[in-house]
């Protein structure tokens, strides 16, 4: 899962896909990835329970 922050407010959303509009502001198109979200539990590859 990504993040993605508004450039206009800075609001933050958790999710997979872009979203199309700011959830706090509702302005459309400002919204860019910020960072990947590893899983709980390590990253999967070599911290597997």
């Amino acid at each position: 899962m990504a993040v993605f922050k508004c450039e206009k407010c800075g609001a933050t959303k958790d999710g997979r896909c872009k979203p199309k509009k700011c959830p706090a502001c509702a302005a459309e198109g400002c919204m860019q990835k910020q960072e990947e979200k590893k899983p709980a539990g390590g990253c999967g590859c070599c911290c597997k329970k």
